[in-house]
Order: C-alpha cells, then structure tokens, then sequence
C-alpha cells in the first residue's frame, strides 16, 4: 500500500485537464447525539461556557456554518453535496430520550444528501433504526449490511445512492464496520459481509452501469479505509468515519487531509475524515477526470467555534426538546442500601466505593466478550451517591463527561506499567489514580514516583487470583477519554489492540448496573492495598 499525504495533489498517471467535473463534498461523522453544543472535552457545554465563547459544533453552529458554506459555493456555481458518515446516535440524553428522532429532525431541517450507516445506530435495535429510516428525508445507506425479509428493517436501509449533480451522475457506495455484531445490537437477523469483498464488486457494478465517479461514504475507520482503498479498483474518494479520526492540514501531528493511497490501477484514492461531535465540518473539493478518477483534491477541516453564531431557529427547538429531559434527570435509576463514596479524597488516593461500582458495571456490560479487567480514572468519578432512591441526575452527576465505554487488548507489562503511572501523582491528588475490576496490586507511595510503586499485581482467573502475566494479552475495559491517552495512560494509546472507544456512555452503564443489582450495597473488597 503506498500512502502518501498532501493538502493539495496531483498524480503523474492523472493530469488535470480543462473541462474536468469538479465537486465539493461537506461532510461530517460520528455525530454522536451532540445536539446541543459541546465543551473542549467534547461533553454538553455549560451554560456559562457558552456565554464566555468556549463552546463548539452542536446542531444550530453546524446548521448556520453549512447554509453559509453552500450559499458561498452556489453563487460561485460549484456542485455540492452534503454528506454524513454515520453515528449520529448515542452519547447524549437527546438520543436517550428520543432515540434518533430529534436528530433526524435536525438533518432534515439542514439538509443532507446521503448518510452512511453507523453502528451505533442499531444500539436499540433494528426496529429503532427503522423509525429514524423512516423519517430521513435522505436515502440512509450501507451496502454491506445484510437485513432478513422478517424484519421492520427490510427494504429500508438502502444499498447505494446515485445522485445527479451538475449533470453528473455521482455513485455514493457505504460499508459498516463488520464488528458491528458484536459492538452494537443489530440481533441475529441483521448480518455483515466482509467490507472489501463487496466493494470489490459493488464499485464494478457500478462503473458498468456508467456511473464512474464513485465516493465511498464509509464508516469502517481511517486504518479500513486505507485498507478498502489500496485493494478495490473504482473508487475515486472515500470520505469516512468510525474512528473519530482529525484529518488536517493545520492541526499539528494529524494526517494530512487528504491522506492519499495508491489503488490497485496505481490511481490516487484520496481519504478524509472530520474527528467527531460536529466539532469539526469537513470541505473537500474533487475534480474528476474523464475516467471518475480524482485528479486533484483540495480542502481541509473547519473548526465549529464560537465564533459561528448558531442558528436561532434550530437553538429554540433544541430548548422545547430539552425540556423533558430535565425532568428525566429526576428519573429514579435504582434502591442503593447505603451512601455509595466518590468524593476526590477517596478515589484520587485508593479504593473507593464508587471506582469498585463503575469498574464492575463496566465489566457487567461487557460480560460474554473476553474483558476481564477494568480501570477507570479516580478523577473521572465526580460525586458520591447517597442511601435511598438514586436518579438519573445522580448518576449524571457522578459522571457528567460523556465518556463512553471503551475496549482494548493490552499486555501484562503494558497494564503494570499504566498502573504505576497512575499511582504516580497521589500527592498532587491527581485524577488519574487508577480505580479497577477483575485486577488487584498493592502500591507504597514512599517509593519515587515511577520508581517501582506498584507490586503485587493479580488477575481473577476464574474464582482464583493469579500473578498477572507480563507477556499476556489481557481485555482491559476502561473509558474512551483513558483510551486515547488521557491522564497520562499513554500506554493505553500508543500499544493498545483491537481498541474500540466508542460504546455506550458511562453513565448508562452505571445506572443499567445498580438497576440490575438493587437494592446496591457498596463495597470495598481489598482490590487495592496501600502500604502505610
């Protein structure tokens, strides 16, 4: 695979000419249910933050930056389309509450040309995602997911769009992660073919048809869709999602937008993708060659910042639709049998009732899927929970960043290492004291900082605890803000496999747990010792 990346290029086997079709392409993916704006840590933003201009994306700031972008590119009598990679559910109480329909609402309210299938958009099921289907006023595609006649689903979800701009025929392909049977809930009648393999003879039947400008709207992740790239002949572009991926010519230690693949006929496939959370609007601009093939590709990612002014329509329907969810914070999530202890003294310095509660509702959703050990950041644990009936708000209060549920295979070695890390700043009451399930250690803070505080590192092997092994691969839970390096468990980033950041919120998962398990009595069980 030869990779190469540049803001603006062109290939010696695809010469600009005149009269080439040229295509402006705005995109966005991984959505997320980020309908209203965020903060820089990605999760709703305060109210005060807004006013002081530290907000990003939500549905109003996109709405007014995309209406702005295309009445730009209209008066300059450019082709636009206007697309979606997918995930637009799960990650706030709007999807909790309305399950897509507020989204769609809003897509519809911009206006989008397609939108590729996410899967996190099968989380409640195939008969939800039917009722979004149902009312996008925009064909919903992904090519590879294969759905039985039984289901509501059936007939719904299209295979590919062929959309007429300019006097072009403009051939959108989609494919799904293929995990997506074991990452969401799609059930047992909803099935995906291996990604390449249809692509491989979808974009061949289309090019026979005569449609030879063909994007691929995928939602398989930046490192798959390199992949899909180098292997399948016929696609011009591929503009994706799933990873939450920064493509940017700007931002310092992204991949270049475009990142550039050489296909198998030796054509440049350019690819592009714009992080996640509306943060962030991809524009791209194509030109075509007689052949479909891109010739040349320019364009980068455009920060939704405060200084775009949402649109006042799309922000007071936000407001009326917000109202049912304030009260749904007064929803009682379960019976707890006894105050349930997060407060930073405890869970930023050891064992705290509420890190054993967390860790073990993580691995409790996780059950069935080989994760056998979960850490949780101390800091990321913001209230305790008293006796009596525990409320949605409670729960948010606890966890009110929006982390999702995140999954990796990590070494033995590569998990010590990240516990001594954590450990490394109890003095300062760092947040990054580890909290964890299925692992037990013992740590002396009068050792030096990294010098060796942790020992005595054991996994639950069965109803046995056995040393960990620093040569095994373990599956390790954590959240996706942890995942990806924060806190300092870098490790986590830069070694993980088979990582996925992406599942349900943290406090989904907490609230599902102590409902299943009520009346909850915490506990405190010697998972981690402290010498004194």
């Amino acid at each position: 695979m030869a990779v190469a990346g540049a803001g603006v290029f062109s290939m010696s086997t695809a010469r600009a000419a005149t009269g080439n079709f040229t295509l402006n392409v705005l995109h966005i993916n991984d959505m997320h249910s980020r309908v209203e704006s965020i903060s820089a840590f990605d999760s709703t933003c305060a109210v005060d933050a807004e006013a002081a201009g530290e907000c990003f994306g939500g549905f109003g700031r996109l709405a007014t930056k995309l209406r702005e972008r295309r009445a730009e590119l209209a008066s300059a009598g450019a082709n636009v389309l206007t697309l979606d990679a997918g995930d637009q559910a799960q990650g706030s109480l709007f999807y909790i509450t309305y399950k897509g329909k507020a989204e769609v609402e809003f897509m519809n309210t911009i206006g989008f040309d397609a939108m590729a299938l996410g899967n996190h958009e099968f989380d409640n099921g195939p008969d939800t995602l039917a009722e979004f289907i149902e009312l996008a006023q925009f064909p919903v595609i992904s090519g590879n997911t294969k759905v039985a006649d039984s289901e509501k689903l059936a007939g719904q979800l299209e295979e590919l769009a062929v959309l007429e701009v300019g006097g072009e025929k403009i051939g959108i392909l989609s494919v799904l992660t293929a995990e997506t049977g074991i990452l969401s809930s799609p059930g047992p009648n909803v099935t995906f073919q291996d990604e390449i393999e249809y692509l491989t003879e979808a974009a061949a039947r289309l090019r026979a048809d005569g449609v030879n400008k063909v994007l691929l709207l995928s939602h398989v992740g930046f490192s798959r869709d390199q992949e899909i790239a180098a292997a399948v002949e016929g696609i011009s572009a591929i503009i994706g999602g799933h990873s939450h991926t920064l493509l940017s010519n700007t931002v310092e230690g992204a991949p270049a937008y475009a990142t550039l693949v050489e296909n198998p006929a030796g054509r440049a496939v350019p690819i592009v993708q714009a992080f996640a959370y509306s943060k962030y609007l991809g524009d791209l601009e194509l030109e075509f060659d007689a052949d479909g093939y891109v010739v040349t590709a320019s364009g980068d990612t455009v920060l939704l910042d405060a200084s775009i002014i949402p649109d006042a329509a799309i922000e007071a329907r936000i407001a009326e639709l917000a109202e049912p969810i304030e009260r749904m914070k007064t929803t009682p999530v379960a019976e707890v049998a006894a105050d349930i202890d997060g407060s930073r003294e405890t869970c930023r310095a050891g064992e705290c009732q509420m890190g054993n509660a967390v860790t073990d509702a993580m691995l409790a959703r996780l059950d069935g899927q080989d994760i056998t050990i979960a850490i949780t950041n101390g800091g990321g644990l913001r209230a305790s929970i008293g006796a009596g009936t525990a409320t949605m708000g409670d729960v948010l209060t606890v966890l009110p960043f929006q982390n999702t549920l995140a999954t990796m295979r990590l070494s033995g070695a590569d998990i010590v290492a990240s516990l001594e890390s954590g450990v490394s700043a109890i003095e300062e009451g760092a947040g990054r004291f580890p909290q964890v399930s299925g692992l037990r250690f013992t740590f002396d803070p009068s050792v030096a900082p990294n010098a060796g505080r942790v020992s005595a590192v054991e996994v639950r092997e069965g109803d046995a605890w056995v040393p960990i092994d620093p040569a095994k691969m373990y599956g390790v839970a954590t959240n996706n803000f942890m995942r990806n390096g924060g806190d300092g468990y870098a490790l986590f980033s830069t070694n993980a496999q088979d990582a996925y950041d992406y599942g349900p919120g943290l406090e989904e998962v907490l609230a599902e747990y102590l409902s299943n398990n009520e009346p909850y009595t915490p506990v405190i069980d010697g998972r981690i010792t402290k010498v004194e």
